[in-house]
């Protein structure tokens, strides 16, 4: 088996770079899919707001917490074969997904395919990593690894979009399969590599950290269904903050650690860590506002949606020449906080938005701008990791930066969705008996229906009314226009808030690297000797 230092023919380096960038335009299909679908969704499994917030939540939790361990295994025993497992898991969590027949099982196939990110996103960047012949190249190949990043998550909605307009989602899912055996195909002719020394698995490390981040993750999800101040929820959030303090103490006293905490002794490396969690955050949490307006609030067709997306993912890759260049001969502060500065801007005009005017085009243009500044932060980030680090550390350095930027990923839909569902419903609740009782009054609604209306806005929440064109009860009627109106202005409410929020955590990204990296070097001029290699 060949070491990460060890020299490659240029036409295997290539072959490695093509095998790496289908895995993860393969990852990137996979986790984008439900982007354009959450409207689709609602309807076919009756999913509240809260369900569909764990259909992302789903893939993207096993992707944060594995990631890492997968980092170590395809240091110490080679990451070739280990992208094909990736491959297989991502294939048969498509599978599942394909043949859902409830929202449970969905769940079911986004973990699996979850799994198999967790396997694809670290491994195919460190396999590029390890194996440049120089710092210019590795530039190079990063950008282009972050370019089909977002192709995938360009084309995947629009796919998604299509086939379920066509009233096909589920092909889509079939056409995740196909991809995954391309991608093992391709990975045959690929060259393996490891980086073994000083490389053992940390097990109380990966339990504290993935116990510590689902027990959060679950408490920010579930609590805006049942409520912030529930003693399970309490106590979730209670053990993740534990675990994950127990986790860091782990990491400073274990010999052979999971995350070599002396990275973030590294002033750049520390500062572009923060801006990504907190960037990302923004980035998706806009896509997946956009997604739940358009989709399950508006109930519009699923293919606009995907077109947003081409918008959204179109400029990096389209851009990657321009990163590229960008990443090789200009500070990081620069590209970063004009990157982050733009998705402010789709955040914060979004906000203004109105949710009566169904003119889904005026998305268009902020979604270009989140775009652009995707496209400009995506590869600069990845750059930054792996550049200030010793290279036998790239495995670690390329998990790392990977468990950060999905961290933000998954902090996205699932806290602008938690957040949006608890105040939609609050405002939902604080209105609907007052509107229901004028309509009683007014006859125009009977005890029955109107009882059944109040019972589904405690239980269901706005997402559910929103959805029902009917109230349920003996001889159901039509749902009166003044509580439709009321579930959609709550959910046009909250998600403006949704909206408001990403864009203020993107500026604080942008001023956080402005700032911060003053007087940083641009990466290829980092000295990896600069970062300590232990903790």
């Amino acid at each position: 088996m060949s070491t990460a230092v060890a020299p490659v023919k240029a036409s295997r380096y290539t072959a490695t770079v093509v095998a790496g960038c289908f895995a993860v335009l393969l990852a990137q299909v996979a986790y984008s899919l439900p982007g354009a679908l959450n409207g689709t969704f609602q309807t076919e499994f009756s999913a509240s707001g809260t369900d569909l917030t764990w259909i992302s939540a789903a893939f993207a939790i096993p992707m944060v917490v594995f990631e890492l361990t997968t980092g170590v295994i395809g240091d110490l025993f080679g990451r070739k074969r280990l992208l094909q497992v990736g491959a297989l898991l991502t294939a048969a969590g498509g599978v599942v997904t394909y043949a859902a027949g409830s929202v449970e099982v969905l769940w079911a196939g986004q973990i699996v395919a979850g799994l198999g990110a967790a396997v694809l996103y670290p491994i195919s960047l460190a396999m590029i990593a390890a194996l440049a012949p120089s710092a210019e190249q590795r530039a190079k190949s990063i950008a282009l690894w972050a370019g089909f990043l977002s192709i995938g998550a360009a084309i995947a909605p629009m796919l998604g979009g299509a086939l379920a307009s066509a009233g096909n989602w589920r092909a889509a899912y079939l056409i995740v399969v196909a991809a995954a055996a391309v991608s093992i195909l391709v990975t045959f002719a690929a060259t393996d590599s490891s980086a073994p020394e000083g490389r053992k698995l940390d097990i109380p490390g990966q339990v504290t950290l993935a116990v510590g981040l689902i027990a959060l993750l679950f408490a920010a999800t579930h609590g805006s269904e049942v409520g912030f101040g529930q003693p399970m929820i309490i106590g979730a959030a209670g053990l993740g903050v534990i675990l994950l303090a127990a986790f860091v103490r782990i990491e400073l006293h274990t010999e052979v650690p999971l995350v070599q905490l002396g990275l973030f002794s590294n002033r750049a490396y520390a500062v572009v860590a923060m801006a990504t969690v907190i960037g990302m955050f923004a980035f998706l949490g806009i896509c997946f506002s956009m997604s739940i307006w358009l989709g399950a609030i508006q109930h519009q067709e699923a293919v606009r949606i995907g077109i947003l997306f081409l918008f959204i993912q179109g400029p990096a890759f389209v851009l990657v020449p321009v990163v590229s260049r960008l990443i090789s001969n200009v500070s990081p502060r620069w590209v970063l906080s004009i990157g982050f500065a733009s998705m402010a801007v789709a955040g914060i005009w979004c906000s203004t938005f109105d949710v009566n005017d169904m003119t889904w085009t005026r998305f268009i243009a902020p979604m270009l701008a989140l775009g652009i500044g995707f496209a400009m932060t995506v590869g600069s980030i990845t750059a930054v990791a792996i550049n200030t680090v010793p290279l036998r550390l790239a495995g670690m350095a390329s998990a790392t930066t990977n468990l950060l930027r999905d961290l933000g990923f998954a902090l996205g839909p699932v806290l602008v969705g938690a957040v949006a569902t608890a105040s939609a419903n609050a405002r939902l609740v604080a209105d609907l008996e007052g509107v229901v009782g004028k309509l009683v009054g007014s006859g125009t609604l009977d005890e029955t229906h109107a009882d059944a209306a109040v019972g589904i806005g405690h239980g269901g929440g706005a997402m559910a009314l929103n959805s029902m064109p009917v109230i349920p009860g003996g001889e159901p009627v039509p749902m009166p226009a003044e509580i439709a109106n009321l579930a959609m202005e709550s959910l046009g409410a909250a998600y403006n808030l949704a909206f408001l929020v990403c864009g203020v955590c993107a500026a604080v990204a942008a001023v956080l690297t402005l700032v911060g990296l003053v007087g940083a070097q641009a990466p290829a001029e980092l000295d990896p000797a600069e970062v300590p290699a232990t903790a």
